[in-house]
């Protein structure tokens, strides 16, 4: 019960925590997948793209699910998130994470856009 709100935590720390804490607890080789324009992003070119990006000011995660074997767990959600100047985004998530050393580090992380 205790890894599965520490994941959680980070998940949602990922949109709202800002960019450092993001980097923080993601892999240096993760990949990530965002709606286009953005697409399948790699190391670190995912930070380069992201800090061009204004934060989410808030973030409602739905629909949770957790699924873990052993040190690796993947979290899938639908999410509605909120940002500046933006229309709301609708989409489903999933992020995969690795416990490493006792500590939970995402290595993947994909956005699917709601219509």
């Amino acid at each position: 019960m205790r890894d599965e709100a520490a994941l959680w935590d980070l998940e949602e720390r990922f949109w709202t925590g800002g960019l450092d804490g993001a980097r923080a607890a993601t892999a240096q080789d993760a990949v990530m997948i965002f709606p286009y324009p953005e697409g399948i992003l790699q190391g670190g070119e995912i930070w380069e793209r992201l800090k061009r990006k204004t934060p989410w000011r808030s973030v409602e995660m739905t629909g949770r699910s957790l699924r873990r074997r052993g040190d690796l767990a993947v979290l899938a959600y639908r999410v509605s998130a909120e940002k500046a100047a933006a229309p709301i985004l609708t989409a489903l998530c999933a992020s995969a994470y690795l416990r490493d050393n006792g500590t939970w580090i995402r290595m993947s992380h994909q956005q699917t856009p709601v219509s």
